[in-house]
């Protein structure tokens, strides 16, 4: 068998212009992607920064209110775990939890325990119906209706000295007979004073507008504020952190070991955790909905129409040379060498099993195929084995080669 001679190498790699094409649309919407979480991320950031801090001037923050309290004499003292609050709190203490949803419900529990000992007061946040019922027992949290400027319609002084006030959002009720109920919106109250004994209350507020400093100089919301948290000479301003020891420890339980129950006497931990789903934004849930259902018109759209091929007649004759040169580039495109070269195998061993006196049905047996090349060749040191059935080939220049060899052994086994 002679020598097979190799075609001049050519580049099939794809050229830097060729790889821009292809990537310039993924990278564009990357790029959109990024630009757009940057943009969002900043807006977000600049309006929710600080949201309740008595030490920031955000607008969501809370320093405006803080030092017209400092300015009254009441001392503030920020607690970020619950251990600093139990330590801190007592009766001439007010008590602001600033997210009650943010706590577990053993952080829950004890914080009420605590509160309902100190003989103080309790200012909650709007509180969830998770969290109202174990922090404030007897009352349940309803709809959310939007803040508004709402009159107090209620006998609280300090509602009734501050008159209209920004209140709304999380409304309340409760069962229990001396609670005071004001700022209602809808029927239902968005503030409400539990007495919880000794002298002590808990004060349950819809919305935390009114503590804000974009909103502390509208309507009476500087006089309710300053009444509510500053009737006691100390204010304990729990900010709830990720961070606290308390979240990560099991204290479901009482003093005598026991797991505490529930209002209803079940024992419900395990039934109020949030799920992953719970913490997403209802419009992140129809928008991602909406775009599965736009990705699903879209390739119904596009995709190919089901069914066999239909056969026509081609309105213009296409020479053999130009159907094979198009199949090549096709491969080529789709780098597809082992189709490639198994097209090549294929149609070669068609051919040397006729000039071999095979029969059509043994042309792709390889003991068959390969004893009957063997003893027509007259240079048996070549691997026809591998020639003929072997692998694909590794890169474009390995299959010119087997391309190369296959014709070298078909033409030996016509001449011979």
């Amino acid at each position: 068998m002679t020598t097979a001679t190799t075609a001049s190498p050519t580049s099939t790699a794809p050229t830097p212009g060729q790889v821009w094409t292809r990537a310039r649309g993924i990278l564009a919407v990357l790029l959109i992607l990024v630009v757009a979480g940057i943009t969002f991320a900043v807006v977000r950031s600049g309006t929710n920064h600080g949201q309740l801090d008595p030490r920031s001037t955000a607008p969501k923050g809370s320093r405006a209110v803080a030092e017209l309290l400092k300015a009254r004499g009441v001392s503030i003292t920020v607690a970020t775990t619950l251990d600093e609050v139990t330590a801190a709190t007592g009766p001439d203490t007010t008590l602001l939890v600033a997210g009650p949803n943010l706590l577990t419900r053993s952080q829950q529990l004890r914080l009420d325990e605590a509160a309902s000992a100190s003989a103080g007061r309790t200012l909650l946040i709007a509180p969830g119906p998770g969290a109202t019922p174990r922090l404030a027992p007897g009352t349940h949290a309803e709809s959310h209706q939007p803040v508004s400027a709402l009159a107090p319609s209620c006998e609280l002084p300090a509602a009734r000295l501050a008159g209209t006030a920004d209140m709304g959002g999380t409304r309340y009720t409760t069962q229990d007979p001396s609670a005071v109920t004001c700022y209602p919106a809808a029927g239902l109250p968005s503030l409400v004073v539990l007495p919880t004994g000794d002298g002590g209350d808990t004060v349950i507020l819809g919305s935390p507008g009114l503590l804000h400093n974009e909103r502390l100089d509208k309507q009476g919301n500087a006089s309710l504020a300053l009444q509510l948290l500053g009737s006691r000479p100390h204010l304990v301003w729990y900010l709830p952190s990720l961070t606290d020891p308390s979240a990560t420890t099991d204290n479901d339980s009482t003093g005598d070991g026991t797991e505490a129950p529930s209002e209803d006497g079940a024992r419900d931990g395990a039934s109020d955790e949030s799920s992953f789903l719970d913490l997403i934004p209802a419009g992140w849930l129809w928008g991602t909905l909406q775009l599965a259902l736009a990705a699903v018109l879209a390739a119904v759209w596009r995709a190919r129409r089901l069914g066999p091929l239909v056969p026509e007649r081609l309105p213009v004759a296409i020479r053999a040379s130009e159907a094979a040169e198009g199949r090549s580039l096709l491969y080529r495109k789709a780098n597809a060498r082992d189709r490639a070269a198994d097209a090549l195998r294929a149609a070669t061993r068609t051919r040397i099993a006729r000039l071999a006196g095979v029969p059509a049905r043994d042309a792709h047996t390889p003991d068959v195929v390969l004893a009957a090349v063997s003893a027509r060749i007259t240079t048996p040191d070549h691997d026809l084995s591998n020639l003929l059935f072997g692998t694909a080939p590794s890169n474009d220049a390995a299959l010119v080669l087997l391309t190369d060899q296959l014709d070298a052994l078909e033409r030996e086994v016509r001449t011979s």
